[in-house]
Parts: C-alpha cells; structure tokens; sequence
C-alpha cells in the first residue's frame, strides 16, 4: 500500500500501481474527467503513470498554468503527425508549449507551408483527436532512439539525442505517431475540442543564424469551441491596441533601416513621455534617498570580464570596439551594473555610510537576432530604469522591502493593479549556469523569501529561472486584456561585491564585503512604454499624456480668444495646443479623437463673448461651459485624481 497527501493535507491510502487518474476517479467521476495532468512529489507525472511510493499529489485542471501547459504541449504532438501525414518528407524538430498555445519548428525541404494551408491542417487535427487516442509515454535506450530517427533521416533528433546524458530516453505515442519527449501530457486527444492556427514564421534550428532556417507554425487549442471564440476575439481587441500601430498614430517613435533593426527613434511626443515617466521616477528615487549617476555607453571589454557578463553573455553582445592602441578593447555597454560597481569603489566607505543607492536611465545594447525584434519589446537599443543598492547584511531584508514598496508605487500610480509575484531561485541540477557559492546563494534566496514575505505578497516559487549571480523577484502585470508580462524585478546579489573587491570598514573598523540589490521598477522604458500602450490603448493617464486639451476655434473670428486661452493654460501649467485651422468643427474633433487627446475645448461666439471654454471629454461626454481659471482648476484636479496612487 501507499500513502498519497492531498494538497489540503488530507491522506489516503492506495493499492501500488494506482495511477493519478485512477486516484480522481476515486473522488469523482467529474473530477476524472476534467483531469488533464498531475504531479506527485512535485514532479509533472502523466495522469496514466503508476505510483508506487507514498508521496503528495496535486491534480491539473484547464484553469491551471501546468494544465494548459500540457493540453498545448499534447496538441504539439497532434500537430506534428499531421504535418507528416501532409508532408511526407518533412523533419520535425521541436514542439514546445509556451504561455499561449504552442509552436512547431519543421523542416519541410522543398515544400513551403503558408497560411492558406491552415484549415486543412487544423480540420485533420480536429478529425484526428475526435479518435480520442491515449497518449502513453514510452521509455527506450539511447541506441534505439538514434537508430529510430537514423532511419527516418532526422538529424535533428539524433543531435539532440546525443545531447542527452541520460541513457533511458522516453518517447510519447499516440495513435500511429510517435515523438521524442520528456512529458506532461493530457490523458488523450478527445480533450483536444478546437484548434487554430495563428502564424507561420522563419526560426534557426537552436536560434543559430548559421544554422538552416526552418518552418515555425504557431497555433493554440481549446476544450471548448466557445473557449477559442473568445480568445479570437482577444486577439483582435490586442491588433487594435498594438503598440506598433499605435505608436505611429500619435507619432511617438519610429524605425529605421539606415539607423538600424531594433534601434528605435523617439519622436517629440514620445520623448516627452519618456522625459513624464523618467522625472515621475527620478522624485520617487530621490524621496526613497537614491542618488543619480551616468556611465558612458561604451565600457573596457576588462571590465565585463571581471563581472562574468561577457563569459555569459559574450554572444549576445555587439562585436568588441577595437582602439588606435592594440592591447584594447571595448563593448557597447549590455549592462549598468559593472559600473556602479566601479562608483561604489571610488571610495572607502564605513558601515555609517551604507545604504548607497545608485540610480541611472542607462542606456545599453544587446545583439537581438532580426527575428526576434518585435516594436519596442525586443530592441537593440534600450534604457534601464536602473539602480544599485549596496548595503550591509543587516539592512539587506529591509531595503529589499522598500524595493517592493517602490516597484509597487510605480505599478499603481501607472495602473498595473492586477499582477503576480514569482521568486526565481537557481536550478539545483544544473550549477554550472550559475557563479558563486552555494552559501552565496542561499542567503541570497533566503532574504529574498523573508522580504516577500514580510510584505506579506502571495508568490510562486520558480527553479532555473534566477540571473547568473543571484535570485530575484519578479513582478507579472497583468494588462487590460490580462495578459502577462514580465516586468519589475529586483535581485540580490553576493557575488558581484567579491568579483569587483568591493568593501566597507564595520563597526570593527574591519573591511567587510556588501551585498548587492539589484532593481528595475520599469524593466526598460521601451518595453514599458510598449506595454502601457497596449494596456491603455493610446489613453495615457491625464498626467502623463502629451497634450491634455485642445482648444477647436469655431471660426476665423474666435482664433484670437483662443490663442488668448491657451497661452493662459500653459502659464497655468496646462498641456494645451490649438486647432485653428480652416476645417469643420466636426472634423477637428474627429482628428482629436484619433489622436487621443483627453479633452477639447470649443470657443464659438457664446465661449467669446462669456470669456468661457465649452469643454467636451474625449468619447463625446459633454462636461460643460467653464471660465478659464474653472478649467485650469478641472484639469488639475483630473490630473491629479489620474494617479492610480491616490
């Protein structure tokens, strides 16, 4: 018999050799029937697997992130055998699920695969699952794996078969079709109700430009048909709030081939919201007792040595710089940390002194491959809200905690009030991705736990995820179309202190190492500006979009009064501009509109001869007639109340 816990701490005991399935059956049919995976002693098992020792199990439901990882993982597969029943000839390599749906990365040869050829795939995958096939994963030695895809003529598999230690590899089969994979699969293809496939696009095989270029299919699954009209319909609401599109309407940034892929331009408008966003930082920074520094954009190649970034992260940085001197090199910089380092050391300082917090909108450049640019979210070029505190072990939790009360101002004041927290810690198996001591590390995670905790946030725990030098904590927003997206992070850090030397004298008047917390509330302006974009649509917060009102003259006869009005309103520290121009009156407020500017004011006879502004919001609310001192005080008022952080 075996003993399995239940995640309310509930036990019951079993006969060896049940399997997840069988244990939901036991509760309820309809429970069973919704099971999609499990795990037991927190390892993802197949809901057929059999257990044979006492351990806990949790069970995956549709509303679970591992459930839905499994039915898209599955639905991969599904793919897959149809692809080969479509194209013969083809080479599958991988086919991983990701936060929404799945991909497949093909080697079709010859044969071109392109969007017109969508239904029919997806009308086979549908027919396919409909036979409700199990699937049932398999184990196999390495030399029969090999042989398997040898014979197949896939080198793809066979490369990543000999990548693997492990002499036992494990294949999953459903139907006629059989795959190389690890795991985490539904119970069958019958839950697989409604498939649709969204884009085609070029992927090198391991992400190597000097690879072969293959066919990447992206496309998503549901249980339900109805699930999938829902989510056609988010995709459409998200085309409309692309920040691409958007950006351009209002004339925020742009791109240029002669400048350079994933090398953005910001334009007057967008600068200035740049400037709100960074001057809204800079009085929070400063009040929570940050200093400003700035570092060139280049930095001795010596230097990204010494921090470990070049070893890591060498192939992701732009070619080094030579100089007129043979012995030197430089990196455009693809970090601030290295020289906030280099600040701190300028110094000795004494355990009175500590905190130093070192803040900077550094700007720095990594090598993103020209398929992996996307707008603002992937760019070559971008500038890091970023700061580095250095502080004592006995301050370490509780500036850790004023990080997060930082991080967290800065998501409410902005609107991102719906958000999750993960605690990424190292993978234990895998060191070597990693520098520093295990002690090191464990004061790291340890702080970073008890901090989390004093603020008393709810968060999931994730391995593999932390930087090379340390754990952090990462904040996931939640947008209007509550999609996730990775934003603020905060890391502690034991390791880049020892690498650069650095010290302070204690109460001893000995030399002691500090620790290092790394953050960045906003991650980078570009991505952040991207995704307040999309999540407001082009509707910033009155506080931060670029023109707050825009006076429409009725006629030639008003424009006088109105140039009259808004000069008073930029005394009055009012963003106002002034349409003037010889057009309808309809038209001005259709354009306006468009440009999401958040309230008009219309000067006709009546507002001249009242000395008023007939004020409209955007969306067509009619707010009402106001004297111009009525109007500076409406707007403040508004623009004040558009904090999310009252």
């Amino acid at each position: 018999m075996l003993i399995v816990t239940f995640p309310d701490g509930a036990q019951k005991e079993y006969n060896k050799g049940i399997t997840p399935y069988q244990i939901a059956e036991s509760i309820s049919h309809s429970l069973a029937k919704r099971l999609l995976s499990a795990s037991f002693n927190n390892k993802q098992v197949e809901s057929s697997t059999e257990l044979f020792e006492n351990g806990e199990i949790e069970f995956y439901f549709w509303n679970d992130l591992k459930g839905k990882s499994a039915f898209w993982h599955s639905s991969a597969h599904l793919f897959a055998q149809i692809i080969l029943e479509l194209y013969p000839n083809s080479k599958l390599t991988i086919g991983p699920p990701i936060e929404n749906g799945f991909y497949y990365d093909v080697d079709l040869g010859d044969q071109i695969l392109s969007e017109k050829d969508f239904e029919t795939i997806e009308k086979k995958m549908i027919e396919e699952a409909r036979n409700d096939h199990k699937f049932i994963i398999r184990e196999s030695s390495k030399k029969d794996a090999l042989d398997f895809y040898r014979k197949n003529g896939n080198h793809y598999k066979t490369e990543l078969i000999n990548d693997l230690n492990d002499e036992k590899i494990t294949f999953c089969d459903h139907a006629s079709f059989s795959d190389l994979c690890k795991g985490g699969h539904i119970p069958s293809t019958g839950h697989i109700k409604a498939v649709k496939l969204l884009n085609v696009a070029g992927a090198y095989w391991r992400g190597d430009e000097k690879n072969k270029q293959l066919t990447r299919v992206y496309g998503i699954s549901f249980p339900k048909q109805k699930l999938l009209n829902e989510y056609l319909k988010l995709i459409e609401e998200a085309k409309k709030r692309d920040h691409r599109i958007i950006g351009k309407k209002l004339k925020l940034f742009m791109f240029s081939n002669q400048v350079g892929l994933g090398l953005p331009l910001w334009l007057p408008k967008g600068t200035e919201l740049r400037e709100r966003l960074e001057n809204f930082l800079k009085k929070a920074q400063k009040n929570a007792g940050y200093e400003m520094v700035i570092s060139p954009h280049i930095g001795n190649k010596k230097l990204y040595e010494t921090s470990g970034h070049f070893q890591k992260y060498g192939e992701s940085s732009f070619m080094p710089i030579k100089s007129p001197s043979s012995d030197e090199e430089f990196l455009l910089k693809p970090m601030n940390c290295p020289h906030h380092c280099e600040i701190y050391k300028s110094e000795q300082w004494s355990y009175r002194d500590l905190p130093k917090r070192y803040a900077e909108f550094g700007t720095v450049y990594r090598y993103e491959q020209s398929g992996e640019l996307h707008g603002l979210t992937r760019v070559r070029g971008f500038t890091q809200d970023d700061a580095h505190i250095f502080c004592t072990q006995n301050q370490l939790i509780e500036e850790f905690e004023k990080v997060i009360d930082l991080v967290l101002y800065v998501f409410n004041t902005l609107g991102f009030d719906n958000y999750e927290v993960q605690i990424s810690l190292k993978d234990k198996k895998d060191k070597e991705k990693y520098i520093g001591s295990d002690e090191m590390w464990d004061l790291a995670e340890d702080a970073i736990i008890k901090a989390t905790n004093a603020k008393k946030l709810k968060y999931t725990i994730e391995y593999g995820e932390a930087a090379f030098y340390g754990p952090k904590l990462d904040f996931m927003v939640k947008d209007a179309l509550n999609r996730k997206w990775q934003l603020g992070t905060i890391q502690v850090d034991y390791n880049l202190p020892e690498r650069f030397n650095l010290s302070f004298k204690n109460k001893l008047n000995e030399l002691e190492r500090p620790v290092m917390i790394h953050r960045a509330p906003f991650g980078s302006l570009e991505r952040f500006i991207a995704i307040l974009i999309e999540h407001t649509a082009g509707v910033f917060p009155l506080w931060l979009t670029s023109k707050q009102i825009i006076l429409i003259s009725v006629g030639e006869k008003h424009e006088k009064f109105a140039k009259k009005v808004s000069i008073l309103l930029e005394k009055g520290e009012i963003r106002a501009s002034l349409d003037s121009r010889n057009e309808t009156v309809g038209k001005k407020i259709r354009e306006s509109e468009q440009n999401k500017i958040p309230y008009m004011g219309i000067i006709g006879d009546k507002e001249v001869n009242n000395n008023s502004v007939s004020v409209r919001a955007s969306g067509g609310e009619e707010i009402g007639e106001m004297n111009i001192d009525e109007l500076i005080n409406f707007i403040k008022k508004e623009e004040k109340d558009s904090f999310g952080n009252k």
